[in-house]
C-alpha cells in the first residue's frame, strides 16, 4: 500500500512550497515523478489519481501547489507568473533528489495544460530529467489568444490590462478576476462549460478560491513554451493530445509535436481539453505510467553517461566487415596489376596493344581467385584488351 505524507520546501525568495509525496511500497530508493497542475488550479484538482496511479506501479511521486495558490505560499495570492512556476519546480526536482528514498538519477516530469507548457521548457533546460510527459500543453499563448478571445473583445481585455498596470503603478493591488464564470457582466477567464464543470469540481474547502490576477492574463499571452520543443532532445517527451481541445488547441499541439525531435512519442485521445483527466483518464494515465515505465526502469549508472551534443561513437569492425575490406583492397591490387602488365605489352607501330591480355600474361596463379572476387575472370580480361 502506497504511503501519502504532507511536505514542504522553500523555493526561491524564502517563499514555502507544500505539497504531497507518495512513496510506494518496498524498500528504495525509487524512480519518482514531479508533477504540477494548469492554470491557477490547485492539486486537488483531479491530480490524486494520477499520482496515486503512478504510486501503485512503484514511482515516488511529489505533487505541489504552485506558488500563492492551495496550500503554497507566495503574495498576492492566486497570481500566476510562468517563469517563477518554472523556476519553483527546479526546487521541487532538487528536493526529491534530496530523499533517501528516491533514485536522484530516476526522475521524470509530469504537467498537464499550463503545466504541460511548463514541461516542456523544463525538458529543454534541466538535464536532470530523465524524461517528461506534457498532457494537453499550453503551446503558444498568442496563438491560444486569437482563437479564444473574439475580435471584438480584444480592445476591451488590452483596456483591462492597461488600466490594471496604471493602478499597480499608484500602488494598489494587482486587479483580480473569475476563473471561470458564465455570466457575460462577470469578468472570468474562461468561459466554456467544459472549463467551469472542471474548475468548479468539488475540492475541500479553504483548497481553492474561484479569482486570479489580471495581470496573469497578460503573462499567459506572452507564454510560449512552444519554442522550446525541438530542444527537449534527447530527453524522451511524451506527448497526450485531445483532438478537440479548445483550451491549449489540438492543432497547435500536433504542430508542435512535429517540431520536437526524437526520442517523442504522441498520444492523441478523442476528447476535449478535460477528457484526459475525466472519460480519458484511464488512457491517459496508463501512456504516462507506461513512459515512466520505459525510461525511469534503469538506474543511469547501468546505463553509462549520457553524451549531449557528442560526436556519434564508432564501432570496431566486426569480422565480417574485415573480410570485405580485405576483399576490395585485394581487387583494388589486382586491378593496379593488370594496368601495369597492359602497358608492358607489346604495341604497334600506332601504339595499340598487340593481342589479347592472357592468364599466362599475368603470370601468377595465385591471381586467378582475386579476379573472380572482383567481378569475374572475362570481365577483367575483357578490360585488359
Amino acid at each position: 500500500m502506497t504511503q501519502r505524507v504532507d511536505i514542504a520546501f522553500t523555493a526561491e525568495g524564502g517563499v514555502t512550497l507544500r505539497g504531497w509525496l507518495y512513496l510506494p511500497e518496498g524498500p528504495g530508493p525509487h524512480p519518482a515523478i514531479t508533477m504540477g497542475h494548469g492554470y491557477a488550479c490547485v492539486k486537488e484538482h483531479g491530480l490524486e489519481r494520477f499520482a496515486e496511479a503512478f504510486a501503485a506501479d512503484g514511482f515516488g511521486v511529489l505533487l505541489h501547489d504552485h506558488r500563492t495558490f492551495g496550500a503554497s505560499d507566495g503574495t498576492p495570492r492566486q497570481d500566476v507568473d510562468p517563469w517563477q512556476q518554472i523556476a519553483d519546480w527546479r526546487r521541487a526536482v532538487s528536493f526529491l533528489e534530496s530523499r533517501s528514498q528516491v533514485d536522484a538519477g530516476r526522475i521524470g516530469l509530469w504537467g498537464t495544460s499550463y503545466a504541460g507548457g511548463h514541461a516542456i521548457v523544463l525538458g529543454a533546460t534541466d538535464r536532470r530529467l530523465r524524461c517528461v510527459v506534457a498532457q494537453a500543453p499550453t503551446i503558444s499563448g498568442y496563438e491560444q489568444g486569437l482563437r479564444r478571445v473574439p475580435p471584438d473583445a480584444v480592445a476591451g481585455l488590452e483596456d483591462a490590462l492597461a488600466e490594471d498596470e496604471r493602478a499597480q503603478f499608484r500602488g494598489e493591488a494587482p486587479r483580480m478576476q473569475a476563473i471561470v464564470s458564465d455570466d457575460p457582466a462577470v469578468s472570468a477567464a474562461y468561459r466554456a462549460k467544459d472549463a467551469i464543470e472542471f474548475y468548479l469540481q468539488p475540492v475541500p474547502a479553504g483548497s481553492w478560491e474561484n479569482q486570479v490576477t489580471v495581470r496573469s492574463t497578460r503573462a499567459a499571452r506572452m507564454y510560449e513554451p512552444g519554442a522550446w520543443i525541438s530542444r527537449v532532445s534527447p530527453t524522451p517527451l511524451l506527448l497526450v493530445v485531445a483532438d478537440h481541445d479548445t483550451i491549449t488547441v489540438s492543432d497547435l499541439a500536433l504542430a508542435a509535436y512535429q517540431r520536437a525531435l526524437e526520442p517523442k512519442k504522441l498520444v492523441l485521445l478523442p476528447g476535449g481539453h478535460f477528457d484526459p483527466y475525466l472519460s480519458r483518464f484511464g488512457e491517459s494515465s496508463a501512456a504516462a505510467r507506461d513512459w515512466f515505465r520505459r525510461h525511469l526502469s534503469w538506474p543511469r549508472s547501468l546505463l553509462g553517461p549520457r553524451l549531449v551534443n557528442s560526436p556519434p561513437r564508432v564501432p570496431a569492425p566486426s569480422a565480417e566487415s574485415e573480410a570485405r575490406h580485405e576483399q576490395h583492397r585485394d581487387r583494388g591490387g589486382t586491378q593496379d596489376r593488370l594496368c601495369r602488365i597492359r602497358e608492358q605489352r607489346p604495341r604497334t607501330a600506332d601504339g595499340t596493344p598487340r593481342g589479347r591480355l592472357h592468364l599466362r600474361d599475368v603470370g601468377l596463379r595465385a591471381l586467378r581467385g582475386n579476379l573472380r572476387r572482383a567481378g569475374g575472370v572475362r570481365r577483367l580480361l575483357a578490360r585488359g584488351r
